[in-house]
């Protein structure tokens, strides 16, 4: 089983971190884990500062911002209770991915959960600046909450009670992906869901070789599941393979279960993933119905 001791979420008081802020918490007492709130002061988005002014007054209008921050996060965690948990508050200073990279990396957080900021033109840039950036260079597992169709906590007072039911796992069969399968098959032991194993067969050229093509996709679904598994009380696994595009056929998936959580693998963290990151988690983040579990190799 993955233990998860640390969780870091990062808040910027909109109503999307807000809501990634109750997974957050949610997930922190499951599994009785230290909760790290951080805000990212970012100097440069506000008009109002005048950066030819002295460094006192600067530096003055800075203090002036993170003495709000920490309001604004005791508020926060004032509002819904945490029975007993341990939960830190930080402010920093910087540009938003680079801070939250990097106090995850000093902190050595277990899980980081982000919101995103919903389907429209303009909050896709959003995506972009911040959480994709998170996204693509994290060492540790980042959990995306958007404004989805189907949740699994169900409290707006409280450290809502995990509802994992039903884990949809995505695979292309690279050994990148092993590491998110772990992830899946400890989830799944863990709230006792039930786990199914996705793959996406894309640009087949001769119709004909579909069902060969399918049927060997199933075999590879069931050479994933170790056999010591098979006999476990408390997973259950189903696989699936279907075929399209990647992200259209994962999204349908997981809306018609309805799943509870997508886990995704993405390989490397180098500017030459974007294109097949950008084309397929990105995708299912934005556009999936249930917030997305994405791993690194």
């Amino acid at each position: 089983m993955r233990e998860i001791r640390r969780v870091l979420c990062p808040i910027d008081f909109s109503e999307y971190s807000t809501r990634a802020y109750q997974y957050a918490l949610s997930i922190a007492c499951h599994y009785r884990a230290k909760l790290l709130l951080q805000h990212v002061v970012e100097l440069w988005r506000y008009s109002s500062a005048d950066y030819t002014a002295s460094p006192v007054l600067v530096g003055e209008f800075y203090d002036t911002l993170c003495a709000e921050a920490e309001d604004q996060l005791q508020q926060l965690v004032n509002k819904y209770p945490h029975n007993g948990g341990e939960i830190e508050r930080t402010v920093h200073q910087g540009v938003m991915p680079e801070c939250i990279l990097d106090f995850a990396q000093t902190q050595k957080a277990d899980l980081i959960v982000m919101g995103t900021h919903g389907r429209r033109g303009f909050d896709r840039l959003l995506l972009g600046s911040v959480t994709e950036g998170v996204m693509r260079k994290a060492s540790c597992p980042v959990l995306t909450v958007n404004k989805t169709s189907h949740e699994f906590i169900h409290s707006d007072k409280q450290p809502g009670i995990l509802h994992l039911n039903k884990i949809l796992f995505c695979t292309d069969f690279s050994e990148y992906s092993q590491k998110a399968f772990d992830h899946a098959m400890s989830l799944a032991a863990e709230y006792k869901a039930e786990l199914t194993l996705l793959h996406v067969l894309e640009d087949i050229p001769d119709p004909a070789k579909i069902p060969e093509a399918t049927e060997t996709a199933r075999g590879q679904l069931d050479h994933l599941i170790p056999a010591e598994e098979l006999d476990m009380d408390n997973i259950r696994i189903r696989t699936a393979a279907r075929i399209g595009k990647a992200y259209q056929q994962i999204i349908e998936v997981a809306s018609e279960a309805p799943m509870d959580l997508i886990i995704m693998a993405v390989r490397g963290r180098g500017t030459l993933d974007f294109a097949v990151f950008g084309s397929t988690t990105h995708r299912v983040v934005q556009f999936g119905p249930c917030p997305v579990l994405i791993v690194h190799d």
